[in-house]
């Protein structure tokens, strides 16, 4: 898979943006934060869209921008995605492909324009007009036609925004296919959480227009300093398993986690195949001894590794070791006196089948080479 270098060092006075940034891109990689914070401008500065944009960009070897040396958007060998589908009205949907396909001018071998039909299911759609369209079927058009022009990077401001949660859904296992199908890493703007879950293998996260912090996603959204921005209702983890055995009596899938399991509602996937959950802080408890007389089916021996009281609150969070992945749990400041919670010590985690977020459970996570 294409691992490029991104290095960014670059101020926007009109927006107050300010990235010092130099990051790999494998896969997918999430430009998370709040609304306004920056996020938007700083991936068209990127693409070169952004003309009050001063400093230096590179993409491996290539330099896009640095003092007088400032490629134009349409030499920067990119694809955009915006949050409308923007398609030619007047074009079917063959017509929009083949446009994208001539004006980009490969020379060279490429990403084929059949493949990518056959990709993203638009054969019944080429005869089509945008007009006629849903929406979910105009950003999957809107993808495959920046697919066509054979970019080095594929950059998405938030294309799923204006989208319902199925169609949502949808076009997400489309887009986690991209950088392992087509080898092209992602860029992917967006203020969801649950999409940086299901798609994301690495963070980077704004706030007020400055990258606070970044790296696997895995580790960003484990830390208990950043709940402003990676959210206190929503803030959860991601762990990784291997899906077991299915009773067909009950309706549950085993997932294995090292030495211990999590039982969950019904996968239809094979066993063995890896995929990734995410829990919720707010959706794990703790005891310190073996509960009894209880619904909760998960219980995973566990050791607390930090702990985050939150004065202004009645709240805590505390960081779990749990086979050597991360959990988080989110509890009362009264609990965690009240059961002596101090790092080092081992407790159990109950955790909900039903508190997984499903839609995100066939979110496969090898997309690395």
């Amino acid at each position: 898979m294409n691992s490029l270098q991104l290095a960014l060092h670059l101020d926007c006075q009109l927006d107050h943006i300010v990235a010092r940034v130099d990051f790999s891109l494998p896969g997918i990689t999430a430009l998370f934060g709040p609304n306004g914070c920056g996020k938007t401008t700083l991936l068209r500065m990127i693409a070169g869209l952004e003309r009050t944009a001063r400093g230096t960009i590179s993409l491996g070897d290539i330099v896009w921008q640095n003092g007088s040396k400032n490629l134009p958007a349409h030499k920067r060998n990119i694809g955009f995605v915006f949050q409308d589908a923007r398609l030619f009205e007047h074009l079917t949907i063959a017509d929009n492909l083949r446009f994208a396909e001539k004006r980009a001018g490969k020379t060279g071998p490429g990403i084929d324009r059949h493949e990518v039909i056959s990709t993203f299911d638009l054969s019944g759609l080429l005869v089509k007009k945008p007009a006629v369209l849903s929406g979910g079927e105009r950003q999957r058009v809107a993808i495959a036609r920046a697919l066509v022009s054979n970019p080095q990077l594929l950059l998405m401001d938030e294309p799923l925004s204006a989208l319902d949660i199925r169609r949502r859904a949808m076009i997400m296992s489309y887009i986690e296919t991209i950088p392992a199908k087509f080898n092209i890493p992602i860029l992917y703007v967006t203020h969801a959480i649950d999409e940086v879950a299901r798609l994301a293998d690495n963070i980077v996260l704004m706030d007020k227009g400055r990258v606070i912090a970044q790296g696997p996603v895995e580790e960003i959204l484990a830390r208990l300093d950043l709940p402003a921005l990676t959210g206190r209702f929503e803030a959860g983890t991601i762990i990784t398993g291997i899906v077991g055995r299915t009773d067909p009596v009950f309706a549950l899938t085993t997932i294995g986690l090292g030495s211990q399991s999590l039982t969950i509602p019904k996968l239809d996937l094979p066993m063995g195949e890896k995929i990734r959950l995410r829990i919720r802080a707010r959706d794990v408890a703790l005891a310190t001894k073996e509960p009894t007389g209880i619904s909760i089916r998960n219980i995973l021996r566990a050791t607390i590794t930090e702990i985050a009281p939150e004065p202004d609150t009645a709240f805590a969070e505390v960081r779990l070791d749990v086979e050597n992945q991360n959990l988080r749990a989110r509890i009362t400041r009264a609990s965690l006196d009240d059961l002596a919670l101090e790092p080092g010590k081992p407790v159990l985690a109950l955790v909900k089948s039903i508190a997984m977020d499903r839609r995100l459970l066939a979110a496969p996570i090898e997309r690395k080479p």
